[in-house]
Order: C-alpha cells, then structure tokens, then sequence
C-alpha cells in the first residue's frame, strides 16, 4: 500500500495468534474506521448543498416568467457552465497548491453570492448570467473540494466505496429540496416572489453549508505545495481514458434534469417535480447503497455500461409521460442510472493521478460533466422550442445510446484495478489463515494441565 495513505489505514501484514480472534475481527476496526466524525459531517453538509441546489430546478421558469425562451434558459446555464469550466482549470491546481480548505471556503462564498445576485437582481442582463456562473462554478467548486477531502481520508482501494456512500447523501438532499420547493410552489402565488423564495432559501442552506465546512476542516494544516504543475500537462500525462464520454453524458443528463424537468413539467400542467426527484432519489439512495461494493466483484466499466442503459430507459419513458405519477418508472431508471455512474466515473477518472494531484484530477473529471452541460443545454433548449420536449429527450436517450455502444466496445478487453485488489486481498487472506492453520498443526495440541498430579 502506498506510503501516502495513513497509517490508521494500513494494513496489517501479521496475522494474529490469539485464541478465538478470527481475520475478519482483525480487519472490522479499520473497515470502521472510515466512517468517522468528519465523514458523517461531511455527509450531512453534502445533504444540505443537494437540497439547496434542487431548489433551483425551477430556474428555466424563472426565466420564461422574466420573458426568456427554453433556448434563453438553456442559454444562461451554458454560459455559467462555460464561466465554471474557466474556473475549473485553475482550481484543481489551487487545491493541490493551497489546499482544500481554504478554496471550499472561498467556493461556497461564490456560491452563495451568485443566489443573492440572482435573488436581489432578476433580470435578463449582464447579472443574470454573471450570477448564474458565479452559482455554477461555486457548486462545481464545492463538490470538487468535498471529493478531494473524503478521497484522502481513505485507502486508493476504498475510495470508489467513499465516493459512493458520501454521494447517498444527495439523494436524500434531492428528495427534501425537491419536496421543499412543492411547498413554496404550493403556498406562494405564482410571480418573481415565488422564486425569490426559492432561491432566498437556498442562500440560507448555503449559509449552514459553509459553517459546517468550516468546522470539519479546522484542524487542517496548510503546507504549500510550489510545485503544482498546471492543469493541462496533467492531463495529457494521467489521461482518464474513455470515461470522459461518459462524464460528458453525465453532464447532458444533469442539464436535461435540473434545467427542463421542471419546465416540462409545467408545460404538461402538472402541479410540481417532486414525484419525479422524490422517485429518482430514492432508486438512486437504494442502488447506491446496495451496490458501493459492487466495483470489486463485476468492474466499474460494466457497472457504467448498466447505468448508461438506465439513462437510455429512462429518458425515452419521459416521452410517454401524461400525468404526474408516471413520472415514476423513468425516474427510478435515471435514478439507477445516476447511482452506478458517478462514483465509478470520480474514481476512474482519478485514478491514474497520484494522490498530491488529486485535486486537480477530480476537478479535471468534473469539468468532463461540465462540458457535457455547456454543449447540450442550449442545444436541447433549441429543440424544445423547434420540436417540442419529446424529441428533446429521444435525441438525449439516442446519445445515451450511441455512447454505450462505443464505450462497451473500447473497454471490453480492459480489466479493472478495483478487480484485481479484491483478487489479491482474498487470496493474501486465504494464504495467511492458512499459513495459521499450518503453523497449529505444526506446533500440536496444546497439553492439559495435569489435574491428578503426574510423576
């Protein structure tokens, strides 16, 4: 195991002697230890930024109340993306330089002006699309440093499992935000007050966000790292591999969720989204959890073609959709599909960087979703307003498609680190319980003590 990794994960090379201790007793305290304080407070702070995020789902109706078209909508998000990607290339070397505090801090700052801009100053102008990529590159920020920090406080074998569990948390996020935002929708008339109220509320969750952050990094030491190279020759040196098609497919899932679900939704003349984020969080919470082992039994590249083919089924079911609950089906099929596919496309992506360039590796795999984003939002916001919301998501299921296709053919002769680890620790751990079943025939049994007196 690499000499980066702490020294509480280590694994122990011994095999202990004693009497009625099994190898799986020995292991159980450093497979527990993981899940410490700092990671169910990271959990939590994970949970709120979701749900603060899911109350900005309504934004392309923001947008067409301020007198803007789905295209205009998709515009100003593509434009913000555009703003984060910038910023992106610079705040993976931040990280690996400054570290991770102080550029969560900083980021969840960005965040939290970019919702008081848009807040206190809605128009179709300049500010709207400065606030909008202040938010985008706040949040892409936020979750960048909220990877990196969770991904060193494990082993390199144990991060896809990391990644995974902290990521449940915004599923439950998904499914507060998205109920939340049906209350205000329910209670407030429909005017700009409505969306004041969306995103004031978010501002506040931001708010908690930062407090907690601040908080779980606090004992933090700073070391300077002067030779953090930029972003660009890190990539071409540790490149991702094919992933990064998936992380741009990721990206267009994401803009046609967050951005036209909603709009769709209102479109049809149904009351709110909630059914939807509700169903797709909770199939996403459920995989999610079941399957945060699964990488080291069957691959991550097998785990991403299965999500894929969720991603495909769901997007075409939303053409068939006519009344609230039949939102269901296709959100449970995104929601699987959103549960296999992140965490094993995070730790591909970084796997080949070492770890004092882990910062920018994860934010390089982020901007992969970023462009995702930036190419499709406005791209599916012009077919909407040409052909409608049908075609619009039978054009997103038929990238879905094409992309599994190509991303199963180039990886189907390529075998998965994550594979061979487990192979490896399963057979170091039948070796050493053999090696102590040998050395107990070898020594005896151990004789009683003689109870009747002996000569």
């Amino acid at each position: 195991m690499s000499s980066s990794i702490p020294d509480q994960y280590a694994t122990t090379s011994g095999v202990g002697t004693l009497e009625g201790v099994t190898i799986s007793q020995v292991e159980s305290p450093q497979i527990a230890s993981i899940y410490n304080s700092i990671f169910w407070w990271a959990y939590i702070a994970n949970l709120i930024l979701v749900s603060a995020n899911a109350l900005t789902f309504r934004f392309a109706d923001m947008i067409n109340m301020l007198g803007g078209s789905d295209q205009v909508a998709g515009t100003i998000v593509s434009v913000g993306s555009i703003g984060a990607l910038v910023g992106r290339l610079f705040l993976g070397q931040w990280i690996d330089r400054y570290g991770v505090r102080p550029l969560w801090i900083a980021c969840s700052l960005l965040y939290l002006t970019g919702m008081l801009v848009m807040v206190f100053l809605p128009s179709l102008g300049f500010l709207m699309y400065g606030g909008r990529t202040l938010f985008a590159f706040g949040l892409g920020g936020m979750f960048a440093c909220s990877m990196t920090h969770i991904q060193n406080q494990v082993p390199p074998e144990r991060r896809t499992e990391m990644i995974a569990t902290l990521g449940s948390s915004g599923f439950l996020g998904m499914i507060l935000g998205s109920q939340l935002g049906d209350v205000v929708l329910q209670f407030t008339p429909d005017s700009l007050l409505r969306h004041s109220v969306l995103l004031g509320t978010s501002s506040v969750m931001a708010g908690v966000y930062l407090v907690i952050v601040a908080m779980i990094t606090r004992h933090e030491r700073m070391e300077l790292q002067r030779d953090s190279p930029a972003a660009w020759p890190l990539l071409k040196r540790y490149w991702p591999g094919w992933v990064v098609i998936v992380g741009i497919m990721i990206g267009m899932a994401f803009a046609c969720s967050t951005v036209f679900i909603a709009r769709y939704a209102t479109t049809l003349g149904l009351k709110g989204v909630g059914t939807y984020f509700t169903a797709y969080a909770v199939s996403a919470f459920i995989v999610r959890l079941l399957t945060r082992h699964t990488s080291k039994v069957y691959g991550r590249h097998r785990m991403i073609v299965l999500g894929m083919i969720g991603h495909v089924i769901g997007y075409t079911g939303l053409c068939f959709v006519t009344a609230e609950w039949q939102f269901i089906l296709p959100a449970i099929c995104s929601g699987f599909a959103h549960a296999l596919l992140f965490p094993c496309v995070v730790s591909l992506g970084t796997e080949h960087f070492p770890r004092q360039y882990r910062g920018t590796g994860t934010t390089l795999v982020l901007c992969f979703i970023d462009i995702g984003g930036v190419v499709f939002a406005p791209l599916l916001g012009a077919i909407i307003d040409q052909f409608g919301f049908r075609p619009m998501f039978l054009t997103t299921a038929g990238a879905a498609l094409a992309t599994t296709v190509l991303y199963a053919w180039m990886t189907a002769r390529t075998t998965d680190p994550e594979m061979l680890h487990q192979g490896k620790s399963h057979k170091n751990k039948c070796d050493s319980a053999a090696d102590v079943e040998t050395e107990s025939l070898a020594t005896g049994p151990v004789p009683e003590t003689c109870k009747s007196g002996c000569a």
